[in-house]
């Protein structure tokens, strides 16, 4: 049976004004979600396109770096960003600039980073655990979004000890947030392991007024269509799966259609793929060093499986301009077919299970005592991305 065939053509996905003609979103991802990623997957395939992570205080600091990272390219028609903060003044300022100044058509909150300088200063996915303060949060940058969608994502929790998401996800439908995203890990497990898509069954269960979209685990079509028919859930968010296949959103989109067509590109298309995304992060920048550096890391997730030796691969990693990118491209034989499973299945760094850095004594209680309080503007710090 062939994986477009296991589902019916889904419906389109609403999340609050705003309907998406698959049930598909871009997960936010730091250093990679830019407008050139976010320009490549939307020319292969359809959904939401998500910003990488921004730091509300950076953004209403208006930092150079933060304002570049909202800004959209014209062909982005629904656009779409990603906030991180830990004060709801703070994150409520940035909203209201967002929407005051006409900047974004979708508006996400990160309540789900795992990374150490974000969990460390309560953020992301410790922040839950204070249920008022997330609450708070939610609040007050739902009533400051007024017509424009705001959604949240989650994880499961801080560790199994400390798991949070029915409750965040019920505190956030009583916000009257558009939809909720739980990618089924916790903070303690980073990316490891196997994704708990029971979970995301679980809160579709509980949580029956708001579009549920589940995370983790999505390196196919086929891993889509299964998570929606397992839990139930309204849509998914792709992340790491899409890492060098820019094209796992046209995949999605027939998939979700019903239709049976996987698109395997022989490398000579994984090359036009590279050097277009390097075209792009060249315009993005607007510098072509800085593009070419910045493409350098996709180097092995594009390649993954094909017959690529390693020191072309070193030299493309440390490539400089687009003219030695296409020198070392035309180098490759490029009518080398899809090499099948070897280009398949989970790319990115998966990391290992470890104790998540929190704020001190954060575990003791799910309050926020007068110190956590006095810090939170400080907790932010001043850098975009996460």
């Amino acid at each position: 049976m062939s994986a477009s065939s296991t589902l019916s053509p889904a419906p389109r996905l609403a999340i609050g004004p705003l309907e998406l003609d698959v049930p598909v979103v871009l997960a936010p991802m730091a250093g990679i979600t830019n407008t050139a990623f976010r320009r490549l997957c939307r020319e292969y395939g359809a959904g939401l396109y998500v910003s990488e992570m921004i730091t509300s205080r950076a953004l209403v600091e208006r930092t150079p770096e933060s304002m570049r990272l909202i800004t959209h390219h014209e062909s982005e028609t629904t656009r779409s960003i990603q906030l991180y903060g830990v004060d709801p003044n703070t994150v409520r300022e940035a909203v209201t600039m967002l929407v005051a100044e006409d900047r974004a058509d979708h508006i996400d909150l990160n309540f789900g980073c795992p990374v150490p300088k974000v969990t460390r200063k309560g953020g992301g996915a410790a922040l839950p655990w204070k249920l008022e303060l997330f609450r708070q949060i939610v609040e007050g940058a739902v009533e400051a979004a007024g017509d424009i969608p705001l959604t949240v994502k989650m994880r499961k929790g801080i560790d199994p000890d400390h798991l949070t998401y029915l409750e965040a996800a019920k505190a956030a439908e009583g916000a009257g947030v558009a939809s909720i995203a739980l990618h089924a890990r916790t903070a303690s497990e980073f990316y490891s392991g196997q994704a708990d898509w029971p979970a995301i069954e679980k809160l579709k269960n509980t949580i029956t007024g708001t579009p549920i979209l589940g995370n983790g685990d999505i390196w196919s079509a086929a891993d889509a269509l299964r998570m929606v028919r397992e839990t139930g859930c309204d849509g998914v968010v792709v992340g790491r799966g899409c890492l060098g296949r820019p094209w796992l959103f046209g995949d999605l989109a027939a998939a979700f259609r019903g239709e049976d067509v996987m698109f395997q590109p022989n490398l000579g298309q994984v090359a036009e793929a590279f050097r277009r995304h390097a075209e792009l992060l060249v315009e993005f920048f607007e510098d072509e060093d800085r593009g070419c550096r910045d493409v350098r890391k996709h180097v092995a997730w594009y390649f993954k499986g094909y017959p690529v030796g390693g020191e072309l691969r070193a030299r493309m990693a440390t490539v400089e301009s687009l003219q030695s990118l296409d020198d070392l491209l035309g180098t490759l034989d490029w009518d080398q077919p899809y090499p099948g499973e070897g280009a398949e299945g989970p790319r990115g760094r998966a990391g290992t299970p470890k104790t998540p850095s929190l704020p001190d004594k954060w575990l003791e209680s799910r309050d926020i005592d007068g110190i956590q309080r006095s810090n939170l503007t400080e907790g932010e710090g001043d850098t975009s991305g996460g």
